[in-house]
């Protein structure tokens, strides 16, 4: 600052003046006792932040789908009947769900907190006519902010006074450069990015010095009121939740029907009570995938250990998936398309090394020991980088030229000057400015032309002069230096896989129409002949983006929305998907997102989605293999009692089916490993069904031919004679018919070699220890009474095994004919 200032220990709750206090100011500012009255008029200075979920609202939130209130259900009824084992199985089922689902959403929300940082620690301000620092909590309106450069902003302030300040606001208006600031009064309705009179919360302080009166504080800044906007926008039920929520829908109302059907034949042929519930909740259990969420958790597990490794925290599990099914992605540009940082895109003159020196010779800004790094204004800062690339440093010329005088930059005189000790002057500004003040034989024509080419290619137009004296008068024009905050090489190549994938990019930004398109050219989002007004959208609000974000979802588009300022949260709530900058991006941001990216690398989204594709397939036809397992034991329980016979299997061997013969294949299946041609497809119609009529059928035909095969085995083993052993036949030839028929499930159309046995140790591994542990259940007394297994020979054990084989083998000589088929 232009004066002193007193020193405050960092324990101090409210500073008090030394005992001998300097005065920084003519402008005293509150005084304490009135501070603290508004303190408890207005309250703290704070952005109330979304309440992190507790530990046990994490794990009650596994508990809502209708899948797991359906086995709840079934637990329930089991218990009430007596069938103990299968009341604990099938609870087991569902607090391992649990578990897994509760421990990955609590990591992530655990790993946001340790990302959050304050946003203005502390701040200083006048109270009794001294400097004081105190917590940014206890600034109230009225009181008088000191800023500086490296300041950030503790409140909505109105400029007292204002020495070639800046601000760097793009976390709140999307404007990548900085902001001239100015104590002149501007309309109070101007637009946010226009108010050049005001300072505002959580913005950063690039350049210069200056007061500002407190206007508002909290929840009533322009940071609070975008805060506030999240309150309007809620959380989207992502495309699998609403995808399974129709399949288990489906399965309930089937399961009903059949168990209605089944329960009046018992009691129209005059069976107990007793067996005829027995009967319903055999065919309860057949009906129902128990495993299917395990499986779909860990499957959502996987992706988030994937894209974690990937620099990608994920919040919620099913945002993995929700990405493999977006349309479209609206991105912020500063930051995120962008490095965020400025940088000299182009000089424009004859001599490059003079114009980037004389550039270098009218800085205030210090770069790094590493070049890169440092303090300063962005644009004095991106000058020293070009200069340093050329050799040019300026502690050299500090060094070998000392300054004798400067006229710092200021917003009306549009210009910065500075006269070395050899008498060179350096003028650096606005081209208008410099022109009329230098000599004629500058190629005014030239230099006008060549300004408007490089601001119509987005690029910001800094000029360049050199005098000799102290007076700014009879300049050499240099030349011009065009900047601009370059799109991230990594981005360009994800927004061209993106619409390789047939995933539309829409940028949003709040930088001009001109700089926007630019950029959008520069990075592939907008081609030649597209509609820049749907692709490009400039100069928007919080609200606008909010709008624009609504607009495509009614549309029907599965939108993503990127970003890491505080005016893009409530856009990325109301999103399907938000998916916030971990670095650059406030808590706001944070906190309103389901994918946190901690690189802040764009590239990460097109990961995500190819990582979301592979495991919707997976889901899919792991889904298509649980229930055609589950349509087989319906159909079987179904048949038997139609025609009248016993129950050909057990309620507790139906969960072991369930639990161990379907469930421990399936959870490696879900494991298949991404294909690369997913990206090269289009994206799935939002109105898609997690299952089709093809997959329908599938399952319908499939489902009826295991089914035949058991019944057939049952029938033959004749029960009539000594049911235990006919259930012990049909039990054994069923497992292994699933456990079989999982290696024909990874493909729809290659078969089980050209899939490759070993891309898939898990499965391979699972499906020989399946066999054996069936095996064992025969050999062990304690096992054959729990599930009431007759004794079977090894030789009929075999013969179960070789039936087993038959659905398995019907299935990939289906494929081969097929392709033959299509030539």
């Amino acid at each position: 600052m232009n004066g002193p200032q007193t020193p405050v220990s960092q324990e101090q709750s409210r500073p008090t003046p030394p005992s001998t206090p300097r005065p920084v100011n003519t402008v005293l500012g509150l005084s304490q006792a009135e501070a603290t009255r508004r303190l408890a008029e207005h309250g703290r200075n704070e952005i109330q932040r979304e309440q992190t979920r507790s530990p046990w609202a994490v794990l009650l939130e596994q508990f809502r789908s209708p899948m797991i209130a359906l086995l709840l259900g079934a637990g329930g009824v089991s218990a009430l009947l007596g069938e103990y084992a299968d009341a604990l199985a099938i609870g087991a089922i569902v607090v391992v769900n649990a578990l897994i689902g509760f421990l990955q959403e609590f990591k992530a929300e655990q790993a946001l907190v340790a990302l959050r940082s304050m946003t203005a620690p502390r701040a200083r301000v006048m109270r009794d006519g001294y400097a004081v620092q105190l917590p940014s909590a206890e600034v109230v309106p009225g009181d008088v902010l000191l800023l500086e450069a490296g300041d950030v902003v503790a409140a909505d302030a109105h400029l007292l006074e204002a020495h070639a300040l800046a601000t760097n606001e793009a976390a709140l208006t999307g404007e990548s450069a900085p902001v001239d600031k100015a104590a002149q009064e501007v309309a109070a309705d101007a637009p946010l990015a226009q108010r050049s009179d005001t300072v505002f919360l959580g913005t950063a302080v690039t350049r210069g010095t200056g007061l500002a009166e407190v206007r508002a504080t909290g929840m009533h800044t322009e940071l609070g009121k975008i805060a506030h906007l999240l309150a309007s926008t809620s959380d989207t039920e992502t495309p699998l939740e609403q995808r399974l929520a129709k399949v288990t829908r489906t399965l309930l109302l089937a399961c009903l029907a059949v168990v209605v059907l089944v329960a009046a034949l018992g009691l129209w042929r005059g069976q107990g009570w007793m067996t005829v519930l027995l009967s319903a909740i055999s065919l309860a259990v057949a009906a129902v995938p128990e495993g299917l969420p395990a499986v779909v958790t860990i499957a959502l597990a996987l992706g988030v250990r994937r894209m974690a490794a990937r620099h990608a925290l994920v919040r919620r599990l099913q945002a993995v998936e929700t990405l493999g099914s977006t349309t479209v992605v609206c991105t912020d540009k500063t930051g995120t398309l962008t490095t965020g940082t400025m940088e000299v895109r182009e000089v424009w003159g004859t001599h490059s090394h003079a114009i980037l020196f004389a550039s270098a010779a009218c800085c205030d800004a210090s770069l790094g020991p590493d070049g890169k790094e440092g303090t300063g204004d962005p644009t004095e800062l991106a000058l020293l980088r070009a200069a340093l690339a050329r050799g040019i440093r300026r502690e050299e010329i500090e060094r070998e030229r000392p300054r004798v005088m400067v006229r710092p930059f200021d917003s009306e005189t549009k210009r910065m000057s500075v006269l070395r000790a050899d008498g060179a002057l350096y003028v650096k500004g606005a081209l208008e400015v410099l022109l009329p003040r230098c000599r004629a034989d500058t190629n005014t024509v030239s230099a006008s032309r060549a300004a408007r080419e490089l601001a119509g290619r987005g690029l910001r137009v800094l000029a360049v002069a050199q005098g000799n004296g102290p007076e700014e008068e009879n300049l050499e024009l240099l030349g011009l230096v065009g900047m601009a905050d370059p799109p991230r090489p990594e981005a360009v190549e994800a927004v061209a896989a993106a619409r390789a994938a047939g995933v539309r990019t829409v940028m949003i930004t709040g930088d001009s129409l001109e700089t926007a398109q630019a950029i959008g050219r520069e990075l592939g989002i907008l081609q030649p002949g597209e509609d820049a007004a749907e692709r490009i959208h400039a100069r928007v609000t919080a609200e606008d983006k909010l709008r624009i974000v609504r607009s495509w979802k009614e549309r029907g588009e599965v939108v993503a929305m990127t970003g890491d300022g505080v005016n893009d949260a409530p856009a990325l709530r109301e999103a399907h998907i938000g998916i916030a900058m971990g670095r650059t991006g406030t808590e706001v941001t944070r906190e309103a997102a389901d994918l946190v990216l901690t690189d802040d690398n764009f590239a990460t989204i097109i990961t995500a989605i190819h990582e979301g594709r592979a495991i919707y397939e997976n889901i899919r036809k792991t889904l298509v293999y649980l229930l055609v397992g589950n349509v087989g034991e319906l159909t079987l329980m179904l048949a038997a009692s139609l025609v009248g016979l016993p129950m050909p299997l057990v309620p507790l061997q139906l969960l072991w089916i369930n639990l161990v013969t379907d469930s421990l294949p399936a959870l490696a299946l879900v494991m298949d490993p991404a294909r690369s041609e997913l990206l090269a497809r289009p994206p799935r119609r939002p109105d898609e069904p997690m299952l089709g009529p093809a997959q329908w059928r599938y399952i319908l035909m499939v489902g009826t031919l295991e089914a035949l095969l058991v019944l057939g085995v049952f029938i033959w083993a004749d029960p009539a004679h000594d049911v235990d052993r006919a259930r012990a036949l049909a039990f054994s030839t069923l497992v292994f018919a699933e456990l079989l028929r999982a290696f024909a499930a990874r493909s729809a159309t290659r078969i089980f070699w050209e899939v490759g046995p070993l891309t898939n140790r898990l499965l391979l591994g699972i499906v020989i220890f399946s066999v054996g542990l069936q095996v064992v259940l025969y050999e062990l007394p304690a096992a054959r009474g729990l599930f009431g297994l007759g004794a079977l020979h090894p030789r009929e054990l075999g013969l179960a095994f070789a039936l087993g084989l038959l659905p398995v083998t019907l299935l990939e000589m289906t494929k081969l004919v097929r392709r033959v088929a299509r030539g």
